[in-house]
């Protein structure tokens, strides 16, 4: 499909190998024509560049302002806006020389090039690629009917002809420079592969990466329509956003890809979600259109790939592009964080480094304690390769509920369809069969529930069921009624046949249920749960802790007798049909960073020498691997990592502590006969002698545990004694005496 020419304006070739662009001016048409017009241009800016110095400067001077002396204010015989017939260039520039005189002026043009005597030949092979732009624009300008597009045309042109007078470089003068939206449509489209197929073998994953890759670089080559174009078609559009838009396309993509002395940026990197809206729907129905009348012509191996997959892969596109709650066009969603981002290029280009357009991901400070992307890629590549982890066993305990469910999901052995009656539609046979399943599954397992009433909601239009349907038969649902202006969903009825329970089934429905919800933006359910339901929901993220208020439910939803009133709410960044995957995706992670961290610490270093030469002492910190294990020298305040010095250290305390005169109250724990009341005001008693077999059994193993153990007997004695009495002094006095204790033995700082 790629070689074939005349393709309509807004509809690239599918392959995305090979495409030429169209050029500006050229009629909206891409193909052999834009191709050989982008070539000639190439060539002619090789050609010139060859050609002697004193060619380059009779080019030159035709463009420059005289410096002869007089105060000339001639800039050029070109330098008036451009006739209405443009010249042939080619005849112009075999007819000048540098002793013919200016046409504006009476000097001659070796007058307006004596500033380029000591320029470097880069410096104007530089200037003269601008002079070629500027006679393509000026050309541009001429054949271009849209009064937008010229508008835009002559604009550069007048920027290159000012660079080339001011010998600088074309700067784009704009309120604002790329990008002009965050994130990005390549960042977006990463997301989207992240959010919808992360879960995916590493083989079926690779054909999305080809498919999104594919689909940007259709978007890098497409030709938006014109303002005027797209205010026939769609009236009430915005239009004065789409011309914003489309002006820097022209100036910043567009143009540049056949002007190479302007800056060029690719569409998905600088613009977003904004225009990638206001061209999907024209591009996902040309694409689908035209592969399917050139589908003889593509390769074998492209076929099934553009012909099946691509059209599914645009449809579920299509849902994220125009959902107002999709999660992929957040900026806090890091797709990076759960797999790479696609390596997106066009054709035979690179970008150069010094292109300015930052990535996200450099600008993002770096958090202290982060781990390194190279290592989290690096170990993210060791779990999906499928060679390298084995799939966790559906009978593993550390298997998710809904697994089993999930895999034949993906196999096709179960199917979920969101059903209702309508009065107003023709009806569906297979449907009403479904209905009366669903009627049928609910009355067997809530035998408690009048089967007319069953019968009555499940048939009510008003009210939907997510079906779950497996070999043609219904064997579960959740019928539910929607309450879009409240902000709510009410959940109704939910069953799995008795003989398909304890599979997954219950879970992965309601995952379903909550991303169809997520779709239509109602984040908050409602349901009344019988004492045999409340575990079921409580599992799903259900609560007894309503947040939808009272007033938008109250007359709503249908009271139950005897059942508890529960609600759960949705959070619109999470992909709940896959979170389990996803958990399991970070526990793997977290697992293989601690492997690599113990291999390093197990890593066996050469014995000491030293001691053979004489030497008596040395530093513990010199002992290679020592720093590796996590040990830091003791200090002041610092903990002792040895458990036994530490071990003697608190026992030769406590033992001081103990013995001191002011100890005598806190020895035992405080009888209720001695001090009525004492325990409902004091929650977390504590005395010596509970420290003294916590010591014993060794539960300190660090400081903090035993001066918090220590510091709780003081607070509790001031907490319940008023400050007069004896008991509240002795706290004080032994307070500061452990104190004293502590600071000695180099626990805390003086």
């Amino acid at each position: 499909m790629a070689d074939s020419a005349g393709i309509q304006q807004g509809s690239p070739a599918i392959g995305a190998a090979g495409l030429v662009p169209a050029a500006p001016g050229a009629g909206g048409t891409e193909g052999s024509g834009a191709a050989g017009g982008s070539a000639r241009i190439a060539v002619k800016k090789a050609q010139l560049r060859s050609s002697p110095r004193p060619k380059k400067l009779e080019k030159l001077g035709v463009y420059s302002s005289c410096k002869a002396e007089g105060a000339c204010k001639c800039n050029g015989w070109k330098s008036q806006n451009p006739p209405p017939t443009p010249p042939r260039t080619d005849q112009q520039s075999n007819t000048v020389n540098l002793q013919e005189p200016c046409r504006s002026c009476s000097h001659t043009l070796g007058d307006h090039v004596t500033h380029l005597e000591n320029v470097s030949e880069d410096e104007m092979n530089r200037l003269l690629g601008i002079v070629l732009d500027v006679e393509y624009l000026y050309t541009c300008v001429h054949k271009e009917e849209d009064a937008d597009t010229k508008q835009v045309y002559f604009s550069l042109f007048k920027l290159l002809r000012k660079s080339i007078l001011q010998m600088g470089k074309p700067m784009l003068e704009a309120q604002e420079s790329p990008p002009f939206e965050k994130p990005s449509i390549e960042q977006g489209v990463n997301n989207f592969v992240q959010y919808k197929f992360s879960h995916l073998p590493s083989k079926e994953r690779q054909t999305i990466m080809e498919l999104a890759k594919m689909f940007l670089n259709q978007i890098n080559y497409w030709q938006l329509e014109t303002p005027s174009q797209r205010r026939q078609r769609v009236p009430n559009d915005d239009a004065a956003g789409y011309k914003a838009n489309y002006t820097r396309w022209l100036c910043y993509c567009n143009v540049p890809q056949f002007c190479d002395s302007l800056p060029r940026y690719e569409t998905t990197q600088i613009f977003g979600r904004t225009l990638l809206r206001s061209v999907f729907t024209v591009m996902r129905k040309q694409l689908l259109e035209q592969a399917r009348q050139e589908k003889d012509k593509l390769p074998p191996e492209k076929r099934t790939l553009i012909l099946t997959h691509f059209p599914k892969f645009l449809s579920m596109l299509e849902e994220e592009v125009y959902s107002h709650s999709s999660p992929i066009w957040s900026q806090d969603y890091l797709a990076g964080a759960s797999g790479g981002q696609i390596p997106i290029h066009t054709a035979g280009e690179k970008r150069k480094a010094s292109d300015p357009l930052p990535h996200e991901e450099n600008k993002r400070p770096r958090v202290v304690g982060d781990i390194p992307m190279d290592l989290i890629n690096e170990v993210m590549a060791t779990i999906t390769d499928p060679t390298a982890i084995p799939e966790t066993s559906l009978l593993s305990a550390h298997s998710a509920r809904d697994e089993a469910a999930r895999l034949e999901e993906r196999r096709g052995v179960i199917e979920f369809h969101v059903i209702g009656n309508s009065l107003n539609q023709k009806p569906n046979k297979r449907i009403l069969m479904w209905l009366v399943g669903l009627q049928n599954v609910f009355s067997h397992q809530l035998p408690r529930m009048p089967k007319e009433y069953i019968t009555r909601l499940v048939f009510d239009p008003k009210h939907k069921t997510l079906s779950l349907i497996k070999d043609g038969r219904v064997i579960g649902g959740i019928c539910f009624r929607m309450f879009p202006s409240q902000g709510f969903t009410e959940i109704v009825f939910c069953a799995v046949t008795s003989n398909e329970q304890v599979k997954g089934y219950g879970t992965h429905l309601m995952n379903h249920l909550k991303e169809y919800h997520i779709k239509h933006e109602i984040l908050n359910f409602l349901t009344y749960a019988d004492e045999y339901a409340i575990g079921y929901f409580k599992k799903q993220g259900f609560s007894k802790d309503i947040k939808v208020p009272k007033a938008k439910y109250v007359g709503y939803i249908k009271d139950y007798e005897g059942a508890t009133l529960m609600g759960c709410e949705l959070n619109p960044s999470i992909p709940y049909t896959e979170f389990s995957v996803i958990i399991k995706k970070q526990k793997e992670i977290i697992k293989k960073l601690i492997e690599r961290k113990q291999a390093q610490i197990r890593k066996v270093y050469p014995g000491l020498s030293c001691f053979k030469e004489g030497v008596r002492q040395i530093p513990i910190e010199s002992i290679p691997g020592i720093r590796e294990t996590g040990w830091k020298p003791v200090g002041k305040g610092k903990e002792l990592r040895d458990p036994d010095q530490l071990y003697s250290t608190l026992k030769t305390i406590l033992q001081h502590v103990k013995s001191h005169q002011n100890a005598w109250p806190f020895m035992e724990p405080v009888k209720k006969t001695e001090a009525p009341g004492y325990y409902q005001v004091i929650r977390f008693p504590m005395d010596l002698k509970t420290m003294s077999e916590r010591l014993k059994s060794r539960y300190y193993t660090t400081r903090k545990l035993f001066m918090a153990d220590m510091q709780r007997i003081f607070t509790n004695c001031r907490e319940y004694n008023p400050p007069e009495s004896e008991y509240y002094k002795c706290a004080n006095l032994l307070e500061k005496f452990f104190y004293t204790k502590i600071k000695e033995a180099g626990l805390i700082e003086k």
